[in-house]
């Protein structure tokens, strides 16, 4: 019996007003939360004794918080939050046609509570990813009209809806691709598209230009930044929490300053946009009465490990640690830390557990994305079977190698375009961790060169991931615009 439990509360878009998050501050506080963290998708998190423990102020705070009519869970993970770009918005680079009232008209259409993961992105920056969700909508440089990259549930390919989504009709596309691709059945990219348009016509405009995925850079995102004549506060925590005391003077205080919303990022942090200069005195003195640092290292900033993971967060910090000692340069490159199979982290250096020997001790395996840009999520395997003691040093020779590329590979670089007449080929997918074997690629990590045939492959052959052996794989038939 767990002594607590899990809630919480999507912050739909990473936006939360000051007065609603000082509402729900409170009641946590009166149900004896001391603390609260920030997930990877922009929602709220908080441990609170179980209602099966005495003394439990979960009962009042389930109350309460149907009381305001806010939605929240408890112990399970049915809606994920829909995540968006909005808080970078203003103060890191962005497209030139997206404004906090197009980002309101796109998140106020949703009336329903997504079971998908759906992200909401400006197609320029590079500070939240694009392609974590389900439903993947972004920009285009046609104001008004988004592309749509739809990547089902357990599945690890990704594809481009051939039309552009008009911003007013984000929410209608969503609910309805949520009924098709939750419906169970194994549908190709020509029949999601049938499906949808036979419930009614949308508006649209047909895909004339490839979506250009931007340089990733990561932004410095903590401390106090001006940008036009206003300053914008970013806040991250060592530990990933943030303590209610903290957060409830955060609220007032941009209540008494008319600060009219908190964003949440998913790098676990807060950024607080639109203080004038006259107010910067009332911050500098509530950072200092909590000792709050925002001077962090970038080594320490482009990390991100799972929600709630004191194993991930252990193992970041020993290997900064390293990186400080040794005087490494990380600056272009952000990691993560997998440790459970089915976990999501957002990286272009990820390093992932793997459980050996039955179970009885693990492994890490060290992947990064094929050009060191996280949002294109193709990984390559770089060194398999380390143990955590040596994981920081592979991780500098990886480094050299990112900064050894070519001037050339470095540039912006369009996604491929993606037909469903031209692009279908055949694959085999492991079935145990659901990592691909595509001829076209090979496997270069076991000297198997490109254009190899499945069946050409040594009777011997395994997963490069999971070892799994080579009968344990299937064929399949993709028609992707590009593989996570």
């Amino acid at each position: 019996m767990r002594d607590y439990s899990l809630v919480k509360i999507n912050l739909t878009g990473g936006i939360a007003s000051p007065g609603m998050l000082e509402g729900i501050l409170l009641m946590a506080q009166k149900a004896g939360v001391k603390e609260v963290s920030i997930g990877a998708r922009q929602q709220l998190l908080m441990w609170v004794k179980a209602d099966t423990q005495r003394g439990s102020g979960l009962p009042n705070l389930r109350e309460s918080l149907e009381a305001m009519h806010i939605d929240f869970e408890i112990d399970t993970h049915q809606y994920p939050n829909i995540i968006s770009s909005y808080c970078a918005q203003e103060v890191f680079q962005t497209g030139q046609w997206l404004s906090e009232g197009i980002y309101r008209d796109v998140l106020d259409g949703f009336d329903f509570q997504p079971q998908l993961k759906i992200n909401i992105s400006d197609y320029k920056q590079s500070f939240t990813p694009f392609f974590t969700g389900n439903l993947n909508f972004i920009a285009s440089s046609i104001p008004n009209f988004w592309y749509l990259y739809i990547r089902q549930k357990q599945s690890n390919t990704i594809f481009r809806f051939p039309l552009l989504i008009y911003t007013l009709e984000i929410s209608k596309v969503s609910k309805r691709l949520e009924g098709i691709l939750l419906s169970g059945a194994d549908l190709s990219e020509e029949e999601i598209y049938e499906k949808m348009i036979a419930q009614g016509e949308i508006i649209s405009q047909l895909v004339q230009e490839d979506l250009i995925l931007p340089q990733f850079m990561l932004p410095y995102y903590e401390g106090f930044n001006r940008y036009g004549n206003k300053t914008w506060l970013g806040i991250y925590r060592r530990h990933e929490t943030f303590e209610v005391a903290f957060l409830l003077d955060v609220c007032k205080i941009c209540l008494d300053t008319k600060v009219g919303q908190i964003c949440t990022t998913p790098w676990k942090s807060l950024i607080i946009k639109g203080i004038e200069n006259q107010d910067r005195a009332s911050w500098d003195k509530l950072l200092g009465k909590y000792g709050i640092n925002v001077r962090h290292a970038a080594n320490e900033l482009n990390w991100q490990v799972e929600d709630h993971c004191q194993e991930g967060l252990a193992l970041k910090n020993t290997i900064i640690r390293e990186f400080d000692q040794e005087d490494i340069r990380t600056f272009g490159l952000c990691f993560a830390i997998q440790t459970r199979s089915k976990s999501e982290v957002f990286g272009s250096v990820v390093i992932k557990k793997r459980k050996i020997l039955a179970g009885l001790t693990q492994v890490y395996d060290v992947y990064h994305t094929v050009d060191f840009n996280p949002n294109t999520r193709q990984l390559v395997l770089f060194e398999k079977g380390l143990h955590k003691t040596h994981i920081a040093e592979i991780l500098q020779r990886l480094t050299k190698r990112y900064y050894h590329r070519s001037t050339a590979s470095i540039a912006e670089k369009p996604l491929p375009p993606q037909t469903n007449s031209t692009s279908t080929h055949q694959v085999h997918q492991c079935k145990v961790c659901m990592t691909i074997y595509d001829e076209k690629l090979g496997d270069s990590q076991q000297g198997i060169n490109a254009g190899t045939k499945f069946e050409e492959l040594p009777d011997n052959y395994c997963c490069p991931v999971c070892d799994s052996e080579k009968e344990n794989f299937e064929v399949k038939t993709v028609e992707t615009t590009y593989q996570l």
